[in-house]
């Protein structure tokens, strides 16, 4: 069996994902009226950066994901990535879903070398590079084994690898621990964490979760209710790295309480509107 070779890690300072959003907002047109999902949203990421996005349901957290990954054109303004405006998807994005989306009929193995092998590099480097992410996340023994005999959460493990094995410039994660009981979901998120300091990848993070957000984020920016803007930025000054104890230090407490303040509001107006 071919040995594993490590996964390139940056341990220097990033100098790649340098993500602008550009007063851009998003209408959908309906049968009767449009509908705004994204309002009049700027916003800068700096390379290396971790950023949740964090609102109420229908915010339009996951639309403006998807206008960073190239799956939604922005109805006005733009979005650009070291300089490069976006108009489709492409392999400097890696994308993380809520639920898995691993080729159900190839292996853990197969799945993780499959962006490595449809991206042109010579036969038997994309397998080398799928072990040493498999190796990396603690799965190695399971090289073999299909989606289905896998645990949510070892599927999502998967799904990161695979998107780190492009080495994209930035990581984009659409609520990926939101179908994980709590405790996988604690240990997900250090291993995310973990993953992110050896890389380096810049990550635009969506959650509805607020401890969550805090808990992994060098800043959240808080969406407001439908249509989604970002109305509040927070910086994350907890040190790294973060574990259990961090969730009960008296800062995370407070940085949890302001978010959690301008959810409620936002939350509350979407309710008022929907029973107007």
């Amino acid at each position: 069996m071919t040995e594993p070779t490590k996964p390139h890690v940056n341990r220097n300072t990033p100098t790649r994902g340098h993500v602008v959003i550009d007063d851009v907002s998003i209408v959908f047109p309906g049968r009767n009226s449009e509908t705004v999902a994204v309002k009049a949203t700027s916003a800068e990421i700096k390379p290396g950066e971790f950023v949740c996005l964090l609102g109420p349901s229908g915010s339009g957290k996951s639309t403006l994901l998807n206008a960073v990954a190239g799956f939604i054109p922005p109805t006005n303004g733009q979005v650009s990535i070291d300089g490069e405006i976006i108009e489709e998807p492409g392999p400097d994005r890696g994308m993380v879903f809520q639920q898995h989306s691993l080729f159900p009929w190839k292996t853990v193995l197969q799945n993780i070398a499959f962006g490595p092998r449809v991206s042109g590099r010579s036969d038997g480097i994309p397998m080398q590079e799928a072990r040493a992410f498999l190796e990396m996340i603690g799965l190695s023994k399971y090289a073999n084994s299909y989606p289905k005999e896998l645990s949510g959460g070892m599927q999502q493990r998967v799904g990161i690898a695979r998107a780190l094995a492009n080495y994209p410039s930035v990581l984009l994660m659409d609520e990926p621990f939101g179908a994980l009981d709590s405790q996988t979901r604690a240990m997900m998120q250090e291993n995310l964490v973990s993953i992110w300091r050896e890389f380096g990848t810049t990550v635009l993070f969506v959650t509805h979760d607020v401890d969550e957000a805090v808990f992994l984020a060098d800043r959240v920016l808080i969406m407001s209710a439908g249509p989604g803007e970002i109305i509040k930025e927070v910086s994350v000054t907890l040190p790294r790295p973060r574990g259990p104890e961090t969730v009960a230090s008296a800062e995370f407490v407070a940085l949890r309480a302001a978010c959690l303040e301008v959810i409620r509001v936002e939350s509350l107006k979407a309710f008022e509107r929907q029973n107007e």
